[in-house]
């Protein structure tokens, strides 16, 4: 078994432990029912039964955690540096984020009379945040292992045979259906925000607020859904949305080298764009990527079909160059 797989799953059942027995502990001084939700100003405005906040301070560890436990050992989300990064990181935090919110819950709760007199200091969610906020990055740049194996010593990239003078363009395609649905989901939410506007059912505050934040998520949605790749002698162009734009454009000259890889969202850690800066993941589907080796040592992967071809040309016009 994987050496994480072991941590998370021993440090998966402590976490669990002490989201039960800490309530447990401390039963006698909470108010039943519990409060569990807080206002603007610290205020309790919701409660539960002190079981049912039990069961979901649970939950809201347990679920993350059997999901990753999953990933790594039924995917391939430990088999890249990035993914070990982002699955570690993804732990540290949701079981630091359910400690802390567990905890907290707690303490505006112990001795209050009853949950109404409940009070949760506004600092106290923030220093949560951090904290889980930190102990990802920590998670995460312990548990990157080590660095991805490069191709074999002497391996060439695979370069497509070009006819003296002949001029070729490789162009492919691909989209995301979930994707488009929710910029198409978008777009609904955007027309009924308006209706409402107009006929004066939504709130004005309320109307001002969501919609910009919906426009914002149609235009990310309607970006990141397709993406389409040109490759020819003026480099290689990739342009993003239905209309192919905006458009990002790789000169030749800066690339070293193209090849094809089969990846999956897991090693990544999810679809749409991804990655760190000098590695970074155009992520549409798993599958078949097209990966760009920049000369300043960094790389671009992106999902795309027919990847092998377009890494076939894309070497043979490097090499054109350079014989000429």
């Amino acid at each position: 078994m994987n050496p994480r797989v072991s941590i998370l799953t021993v440090w998966g059942l402590v976490a669990t432990a002490a989201l039960v027995l800490l309530p447990l502990a401390v039963r006698d001084r909470l108010p039943d029912p519990m409060a569990t939700h807080w206002g603007p100003g610290g205020g309790a405005d919701g409660s539960m039964p002190f079981a049912a906040s039990v069961v979901m301070s649970v939950l809201l560890w347990v679920v993350p955690w059997l999901v990753l436990l999953a990933m790594a050992v039924r995917g391939r989300a430990l088999v890249r540096r990035l993914g070990r990064m982002y699955w570690c990181g993804t732990a540290g935090f949701m079981s630091v984020f359910a400690i802390g919110i567990g905890g907290i819950t707690l303490l505006a709760n112990l001795d209050a009379p009853d949950w109404t007199r409940a009070r949760l200091a506004g600092w106290h969610v923030i220093a949560v945040i951090l904290a889980a906020a930190l102990a990802a990055v920590a998670a995460g740049y312990l548990g990157r292992g080590e660095p991805d194996q490069p191709s074999p010593e002497g391996e060439q990239p695979p370069r497509l045979r070009l006819r003296a003078g002949e001029r070729t363009v490789w162009v492919s395609r691909v989209a995301n259906p979930w994707l488009v649905a929710v910029a198409v989901a978008t777009v609904a939410c955007v027309g009924v925000l308006v209706v409402l506007g107009l006929i004066g059912v939504m709130p004005g505050p309320v109307a001002v607020v969501a919609l910009p934040v919906l426009v914002v998520l149609l235009v990310i949605g309607v970006m990141s859904a397709s993406v389409t790749v040109r490759a020819g002698d003026d480099g290689v162009a990739i342009g993003f949305g239905p209309l192919g734009w905006p458009v990002r454009r790789i000169r030749l000259s800066s690339i070293d080298s193209a090849y094809s890889e089969v990846r999956q969202p897991s090693q990544v850690g999810g679809w749409g764009f991804r990655g760190l800066p000098g590695s970074a993941t155009i992520m549409l589907r798993g599958g078949e990527c097209l990966i760009i080796r920049y000369r300043s040592g960094g790389q671009l992967a992106i999902s795309i079909d027919d990847a092998a071809r377009g890494a076939s040309l894309i070497n043979a016009l490097i090499a054109e160059r350079v014989e000429a």
